[in-house]
């Protein structure tokens, strides 16, 4: 079972840029597919980006298209979000998340290991 840990979180202002990072230990990483959820207060938690275990496909959903950009790089087994023009409403707890052996959006979208989370506040 992999372990994860996010990092990169913190206070941006409204239009600003944010690198989330999410480092694994345990399990074999390249074999993982993963993905970025996030959690506003009072709602749901929503998924935002995913990238499945080849690293060839990546998911995004509407809102972040074209701002977001989701990356691994196995060989230091991490993840990373680069999130730009970030807006206060994107104001969250973000998670990282994966799942063994996803190969597509709806897999990634259910995974079953899960990060502690880290929070982004985008002021404006």
């Amino acid at each position: 079972q992999v372990q994860l840990a996010e990092s990169g979180g913190g206070l941006v202002q409204a239009g600003g840029s944010l690198r989330l990072s999410c480092t694994a230990s345990g399990g074999t990483f390249s074999s993982y597919g993963l993905g970025w959820f996030r959690q506003a207060p009072g709602e749901e938690r929503e998924f935002v980006a995913g990238i499945n275990w080849r690293g060839t496909s990546t998911y995004y959903t509407d809102s972040v298209k074209g701002r977001f950009t989701i990356s691994r790089d196995n060989a230091k087994k991490t993840m990373y979000l680069q999130m730009n023009s970030l807006k206060p409403e994107e104001t969250a707890v973000y998670y990282c998340a994966a799942r063994l052996w996803a190969s597509t959006a709806q897999a990634v979208k259910v995974p079953g290991s899960w990060g502690q989370g880290t929070q982004v506040t985008v002021s404006s």
